[in-house]
């Protein structure tokens, strides 16, 4: 592993503490739990996850990556806290047998062992958690095969933003723990553009996502300012 991980070790001790719990649906990570089902829809939609190779960046406890290793994809889920990803290992084990490899490592060190090894990469609420979000984004670029897709989820920047996921989320409602999220941490899509396109990635959509914490549902839609997903492609005969 580099020297320099793209990684803030603060953040890494957040999420570390919780580690334990993170299977819980009524823990301290429900939302995740609540928001799935949507995000692997979302990533079967866009790509087709049957008998595709995936990279799952920032995979945490591994909510996403058996998600869609359920509907037949072979998962490479990667993070840099191996708190969590003890967790992931152990929870895989009880979940019988699925295509899923846990590594501690950052995209960065994968990106430059395994270049263009991946049919698409997967980075779900990792971007404003880390020191260097265009360096990662670039990473996820140089892992696709040509012709691959990169999907990420993040928060936007925006007043609404601060107040529903930060401001309701973690001090009123207490639906995430406190100082899960810092506002100028937080990514606007322009901001998110500009990376992917700094590192070869070409926009084909970007959808919004809208949690409403009295029912639980999180549904899909067209305004992204607050939570939002975007789907990068590397075009078809680009260099590794």
């Amino acid at each position: 592993m580099t020297e320099q991980a793209n990684a803030n070790p603060a953040e890494l001790a957040h999420f570390g503490a919780f580690a334990s719990r993170w299977w819980d649906p009524d823990g301290e990570f429900r939302t995740l739990h609540d928001i799935n089902p949507a995000r692997v829809d979302l990533v079967d939609q866009r790509i087709g996850l049957r008998d595709k190779r995936i990279a799952d960046v920032g995979c945490g406890g591994g909510l996403l990556a058996e998600a869609m290793a359920r509907r037949g994809a072979q998962v490479t889920g990667i993070d840099m806290s191996a708190e969590v990803l003890e967790v992931a290992r152990l929870h895989l084990l009880e979940s019988g047998p699925l295509p899923v490899t846990y590594l501690h490592t950052s995209a960065e060190d994968l990106a430059a062992s395994a270049p263009g090894s991946f049919d698409a990469v997967t980075c779900m609420e990792l971007l404003e958690h880390v020191p260097d979000p265009a360096s990662l984004i670039a990473a996820c670029a140089r892992l696709v095969k040509p012709g691959g897709s990169v999907i990420v989820s993040t928060l936007n920047r925006t007043p609404r933003a601060f107040l529903t996921a930060i401001v309701g989320a973690e001090y009123l409602t207490r639906l995430v723990p406190r100082g899960t999220h810092h506002y100028e941490k937080l990514v606007r899509p322009s901001e998110l553009d500009t990376w992917a396109r700094h590192a070869g990635l070409d926009l084909e959509a970007l959808v919004g996502g809208h949690y409403n914490p009295l029912d639980r549902k999180f549904t899909l839609g067209g305004d992204v300012g607050v939570n939002y997903f975007a789907h990068f492609r590397r075009p078809d005969g680009a260099a590794d």
